[in-house]
């Protein structure tokens, strides 16, 4: 199994560094390293379901857990922003974020909001037969008839079978929730884009103050349809 020195492990990750040598690292996979953390140690460490590496991977390949409404058995798969993570033996389901220092925690959600999550499309290509697939930032796409879909917006999806059950667009009055920067953690209303014109990202104006396009993630039209951990709103 691939390991990695603990002092090199990601700012994402809520793990003490000079305790323990070594740290899991997860598979290639819907999301990078940098932004992901690995199932064994959403068993083992967040949820404390088991004491060691063996016990949480004994849990997982009993095929006790669950990302996005799909059984995973590796026990370095990679759970990211919006992931789904849930225990039916348990009762428990759990929602993938980052906290306002940037930290990857879990939240517990109910299990009506288990059914769904929300996947921010990162680009759109035209594909043989003139649909389009929407390539969405945890990896999955899908295709669609219509192109009234852009690059930023977000798409309320239902788990497993991923049909788009409501589009959050990436314009003014949409609440977003930022995901890197200074503010990330927090939640603030779009008030609009300033257009770069060279290569740096687009500048997106909220409420309280900018950010740059990338790390804005739009999640409710009138309120949040996340809970988030520490979170400010503005507004």
């Amino acid at each position: 199994m691939a390991h990695l020195k603990r002092i090199a492990a990601p700012r994402t990750w809520p793990v003490e560094r000079k305790t323990k040598k070594w740290a899991i690292r997860p598979s290639v996979g819907p999301h990078p390293i940098k932004k992901s953390i690995p199932l064994l140690m959403v068993v083992r460490d967040y949820l404390e379901y088991a004491d060691t590496a063996r016990g949480a991977k004994n849990i997982i390949s009993s095929r006790d857990v669950m990302v996005d409404g799909t059984v995973r058995t590796d026990p370095k798969f990679p759970c990211g922003l919006m992931d789904i993570i849930s225990i039916p033996k348990a009762g428990a389901n759990y929602r993938v974020l980052l906290d306002s220092r940037g930290i990857i925690r879990l939240v517990s959600i109910v299990s009506e909001e288990a059914k769904w999550k929300l996947c921010r499309i990162k680009n759109k290509i035209i594909i043989k037969g003139g649909k389009m697939q929407l390539n969405l930032h945890d990896g999955r796409n899908i295709l669609v008839e219509e192109g009234q879909y852009k690059k930023g917006d977000v798409l309320k999806i239902s788990l497993p079978d991923q049909q788009i059950l409501d589009t959050l667009p990436f314009e003014k009055g949409i609440m977003a929730v930022i995901t890197g920067g200074s503010h990330v953690g927090e939640i603030s209303e779009i008030e609009g884009v300033e257009i770069a014109k060279s290569a740096k990202p687009n500048v997106v104006k909220l409420r309280d103050f900018s950010t740059i396009w990338p790390y804005v993630f739009p999640v409710g039209k009138d309120k949040s349809l996340v809970k988030l951990p520490e979170v400010k709103i503005y507004g």
